[in-house]
């Protein structure tokens, strides 16, 4: 008996100390266009995520899977999600100026994958 009692308090122990929820819930993350931001905000924010934000943008040009569909809007989820993913365990955000916002829904789509940090 005293064997099984130790077990159990070893097993709620361990258990203790594994993370119950991810930095932003217990959810998976995602970071995309608000699709109510116009698409010159949305351009000006994909620039800065793909040019000094430090997002990788490869998989939206030409020939690559996240191309299609070819819109600002989609291109700037990628991108988003991209900074966002790599960023956001050392103070990045899902805001780029309020042109973006966070989802539980995995936006990937066909040969398209967004990809998602734990």
């Amino acid at each position: 008996m005293a064997a099984l009692l130790l077990k159990l308090m070893l097993s709620l122990f361990l258990l203790s100390m594994v993370p119950l929820q991810t930095v932003y819930g217990e959810y998976e993350h995602w970071c995309i266009a608000d699709e109510q931001t116009p698409d010159d905000e949305l351009q000006a924010a994909l620039d800065w995520a793909c040019g000094f934000g430090g997002a990788d943008c490869s998989l939206i040009q030409v020939n690559q899977p996240c191309y299609f569909p070819n819109t600002v809007r989609d291109h700037a989820s990628y991108a988003f999600n991209s900074y966002f993913q790599k960023f956001k365990h050392s103070s990045g955000t899902c805001n780029f100026r309020g042109a973006a916002i966070t989802t539980e829904q995995d936006p990937s789509h066909g040969s398209c994958h967004y990809g998602f940090i734990p």
